[in-house]
């Protein structure tokens, strides 16, 4: 990848109605147009930050365009809501990829892929981009009742998990929807100071065990660095 130029974040694009039938752009991209030589990258709000670092650090020419984070709680949601956004990206951009894993969507969203022409991050879902998909089976195989947080699942617990499961309303229902829940694993990329508090915290609550384990983005920058060379 060229390193002339630093990464960008845009602005997440307000919901666009469902464009899943809508047929790849043929359009070129214009040669004045300063994001002709750029890479857009269509993420998922979640890793969207760690993302722009890594591409601002490494200084590759990626402009990220986020998604919502919350439609994680609705997988069926993310490929219709990726393919409504990459018309207007392929006839801006000289590449676009799609910074998801699978993240739910058993499929769909490679279909997606498939039918635009473009890539997509590799693995299951975005803690294998963080700890990798072996480490991540092994973990499940010794228990499988682990339940996984990243810095952005830390950070938005109350938000993300808690609200959103009505627990902010109806506290009763936690043991019903952890019940088969062992332990609390935080892939840090930071396991530093208030972040590890507010870790152990969301473990408490849940009334599990917490292990830190510290990962870093390094192995999110090399899925990323093989997608950009797609």
């Amino acid at each position: 990848m060229p390193t002339s130029t630093t990464a960008s974040s845009s602005n997440s694009p307000s919901p666009a109605e469902d464009l899943s039938t809508q047929e790849p752009s043929t359009r070129e991209p214009s040669a004045q147009d300063p994001r002709a030589s750029r890479v857009a990258a269509l993420a998922c709000g979640a890793i969207a930050i760690h993302i722009a670092d890594i591409a601002r650090r490494r200084g590759w020419p990626v402009d990220i365009h986020p998604l919502p984070p919350l439609l994680h709680n609705h997988p069926h949601r993310i490929a219709p809501e990726v393919e409504a956004h990459l018309g207007g990206l392929a006839a801006a951009y000289g590449k676009v990829v799609v910074a998801y894993a699978d993240c739910g969507t058993y499929g769909a969203l490679d279909e997606v892929c498939d039918r635009w022409g473009i890539a997509r991050l590799q693995g299951l879902h975005c803690y294998d981009l963080f700890a990798g998909a072996e480490r991540i089976e092994e973990w499940l195989a010794d228990q499988p009742g682990t339940f996984f947080l990243t810095d952005f699942l830390v950070k938005s617990f109350d938000r993300t998990v808690w609200r959103e499961l009505g627990l902010d309303r109806y506290p009763e229902l936690r043991d019903d929807y952890f019940r088969h829940f062992t332990q609390v694993i935080w892939l840090a990329q930071d396991p530093a100071g208030e972040l590890r508090e507010e870790a152990e915290r969301v473990a408490a609550r849940l009334g599990l065990p917490l292990t830190v384990i510290s990962t870093g983005d390094g192995a999110l920058e090399s899925a990323l660095a093989l997608l950009l060379a797609c």
